[in-house]
């Protein structure tokens, strides 16, 4: 089986695609240069071009993007952004520590909309969010204490092992 992707662009951007193409080939140009121009398969500007002879300027016009709408609107994913940068601490939870899980319950409690956690990453996806993992530090670390063992014991300890490297 084969799967196609939409290429990336606005509905408005692929039409303005597919119109060029037709002016491409009005003026002579035969598909497979059209498509290298247009970074597009022969296939595609072959079907434009069928679609275009059949339909006119209605076959190229803009459609509907094909799946199930999103069930955050733009103006919910700024305020959730908002929310997440506030920190879960904000949110009520005892570490500082946002999951999945923790922004499905978010999602739910601030908009009525339920999100399979393993669906939210989606949703921080489009706003530009990566996976990141905390760093585990001991809680009673003494960072004076490491920075004096940084300066002073370890190089002694280090030209030891340079010393000993030649041997």
């Amino acid at each position: 089986m084969l799967w196609h992707m939409r290429p990336q662009g606005t509905p408005q951007q692929l039409q303005k695609r597919r119109e060029r193409a037709i002016q491409l080939f009005a003026t002579g140009k035969l598909p497979a240069s059209i498509a290298r121009a247009l970074s597009a398969s022969r296939s595609s500007v072959s079907r434009w071009i069928q679609t275009y002879e059949r339909k006119g300027s209605a076959g190229l016009q803009a459609q509907l993007i094909p799946g199930r709408p999103p069930q955050l609107a733009p103006k919910q994913k700024q305020k959730l952004e908002q929310l997440l940068l506030r920190g879960s601490l904000a949110a009520g939870y005892k570490t500082d520590l946002w999951t999945l899980k923790r922004i499905a319950k978010l999602i739910k409690h601030q908009f009525s909309v339920e999100y399979h956690p393993s669906h939210v990453w989606k949703v921080l996806q489009q706003l530009g969010w990566s996976c990141q993992k905390p760093e585990r530090r001991a809680t009673q670390r003494n960072g004076v204490a490491i920075a004096r063992w940084k300066r002073y014991k370890w190089p002694r300890i280090k030209k030891k092992r340079n010393a000993w490297a030649h041997i």
